[in-house]
């Protein structure tokens, strides 16, 4: 009789809440034991009392049923660059069921380091176990201090970036200005410190950030070359699926996001999602986007080409790629 009962009652435990003896009160249901704890951020350590107490510290299927899920320091950082296709990726990338990023450029290694790791964590969406976090903020790569802050942060992190011929990007880069500021100097002017002997003025930002090997040496005393994956930006218009099958692959997730979710829009020039992250609607990015660039004297544009060309030579053989800009 006494196994029946047993039997019985855990037969029905969870939906008949107990079965009790005729007159008798429920026995106690025993305390739910404590979560796991939870591995420390990477740069950050928690105590075991923050750890328990923390109400995202529950098991992935718990996080999921009460909306929670854990905030978690990026795993994966677009570290640039400006005017390359940063945003367009980003969106992209946020189809992928398995990863969550931050929609604003949190400027956390550049501009509000200064604030602590505990702020940056804050901003970052929740994730269930087995899920990428990112964030993307372009003016890491040309930043001095950005590579050992993200190292010190963890030394794992996976840093993409985005490149674009050096000319195109910065006469883009001047089109966005422009927009904001009608008056400013003309491209011509700006690109030269004397335009007679053809000096290339490198202080300026537009022609700077485009001196990529430059940049990624500073980059290379942090990280392998091995933990960065470089993303063509004419690429990425082109055929938006194969870039991001190697975005996929280097992030070690399935390859989901396929030609099936693009469709090229002819008005922008660019290809737009199907569907949206969150939407059953077309997407396209903003009308700040593939704005139509002014009509720039070649013969600044050849001298330019020239400029960069040694450093794209360098560029291409960094990073064993050819993207093709010459």
């Amino acid at each position: 009789m006494l196994f029946l009962w047993l039997y019985m009652f855990y037969s029905c435990a969870g939906s008949c809440a107990g079965l009790t003896t005729r007159g008798s009160p429920a026995p106690p249901r025993a305390a739910p034991p404590l979560p796991p704890l939870l591995p420390g951020e990477p740069g950050e350590e928690s105590s075991l009392e923050e750890q328990r107490a923390a109400p995202d510290a529950g098991s992935p299927i718990s996080s999921f049923f009460n909306g929670s899920g854990t905030k978690r320091l990026p795993q994966a950082i677009i570290i640039g660059v400006k005017k390359g296709g940063t945003r367009a990726l980003l969106e992209f990338l946020r189809v992928h069921p398995d990863v969550r990023a931050v929609g604003a450029e949190p400027h956390f290694f550049d501009r509000n380091y200064e604030r602590g790791l505990a702020w940056y964590r804050e901003l970052m969406p929740r994730t269930l176990e087995g899920q990428i976090t990112m964030e993307k903020t372009p003016s890491y790569f040309v930043t001095k201090e950005a590579p050992a802050r993200i190292s010190s942060m963890s030394k794992g992190t996976k840093l993409i970036v985005v490149v674009r011929d050096p000319v195109t990007r910065a006469i883009s880069d001047y089109t966005q200005t422009l927009s904001k500021k009608p008056d400013i100097p003309t491209f011509e002017s700006l690109t030269f410190k004397n335009r007679t002997t053809g000096l290339i003025d490198t202080s300026w930002s537009a022609i700077q950030i485009g001196i990529y090997a430059k940049h990624l040496e500073n980059w290379l005393l942090h990280f392998p070359i091995g933990q960065i994956l470089f993303v063509s930006g004419e690429r990425l218009i082109r055929d938006p699926a194969g870039e991001l099958g190697r975005v996929q692959d280097f992030l070690g997730l399935k390859r989901i996001i396929t030609d099936k979710h693009f469709y090229f829009n002819k008005t922008k020039g660019f290809p737009c999602l199907k569907k949206a992250e969150g939407s059953s609607k077309p997407h396209c990015l903003g009308k700040t986007k593939g704005r139509t660039h002014p009509d720039i004297d070649q013969e600044v544009v050849q001298r330019l080409r020239d400029f960069y060309r040694p450093f794209n030579m360098k560029f291409y053989q960094m990073t064993g790629q050819d993207f093709g800009w010459d």
